[in-house]
This record gives structure tokens, C-alpha cells and sequence, in this order.
């Protein structure tokens, strides 16, 4: 058995988890469905979500903060973020621009969250 606690909802309840004998996953102590959900997601196919940011060239600022579109499998985090880090950006920005479609074939695609204008000669 393995103890969890919950992250849906501010309750954090104290998830346990075993497997039975015929090898189903038993999970008790969630106070709601969306826990039972979370914690089966989390043991058969865990996802993350990456908030960053991306070089922005001939902008105001030299940053952009960039999220993922959707989660990606909790494995891809590092290679994710390796593609993160090489990209950069010409300004200027606008909250929402694509940065990175599709990152390695996940799915995600990298978009800006907040706007950088170009920096005025």
C-alpha cells in the first residue's frame, strides 16, 4: 500500500493505494470522484504541465513566461524543457503566440503567456 495526498481540491485527502491479488488498482480514503480519478491517472499514466520562459531577441524585455497548451507525459518533462531552452523568439510577443508547435510529437505546443513589445531604436 501507498499513501497520496491529494492535489485536486483544497480537502487534500489522504489517498491510499494497493493492488488486489487479481491485479486491480484499490484505492481508498479520496473524499470525491475527481481524487479516485486523479490518483488512477497519477499511478497508470502521470502527467505534468511546464511553465518557463523563452529568449525573446529585440524585445522590451529578454524573456517571454511560456506554459504548455495541455499536460505531457511526466517522462517528457526534461526533453521538453531541453526544446524550451534552445527556442527563442524576435519580438514582438503576444500573449498566446505558438512558440513551439507540437513539442516532440506531444501534442502540447509552447505558448507565450504574457506580451513583450519590440524595443524601440
Amino acid at each position: 500500500m501507498k499513501r497520496y495526498t491529494c492535489i485536486v481540491c483544497p480537502k487534500s485527502c489522504e489517498i491510499e493505494v494497493s493492488w488486489s491479488s487479481a491485479g486491480d488498482l484499490e484505492v481508498n480514503g479520496n473524499g470525491c470522484q475527481r481524487g479516485r480519478e486523479w490518483i488512477t491517472n497519477e499511478i497508470r499514466d502521470p502527467k505534468r504541465t511546464i511553465a518557463s520562459s523563452v529568449i525573446v531577441e529585440g524585445g522590451e524585455r529578454e524573456i517571454v513566461s511560456v506554459r504548455l497548451s495541455s499536460p505531457i507525459p511526466r517522462a517528457m518533462i526534461f526533453p521538453v524543457m531541453d526544446e524550451i531552452r534552445k527556442a527563442s523568439v524576435s519580438a514582438p510577443v503576444t500573449a498566446g503566440d505558438v512558440i513551439i508547435e507540437n513539442v516532440l510529437s506531444t501534442g502540447a505546443d509552447v505558448i507565450a503567456t504574457s506580451s513583450v513589445l519590440a524595443k524601440e531604436d
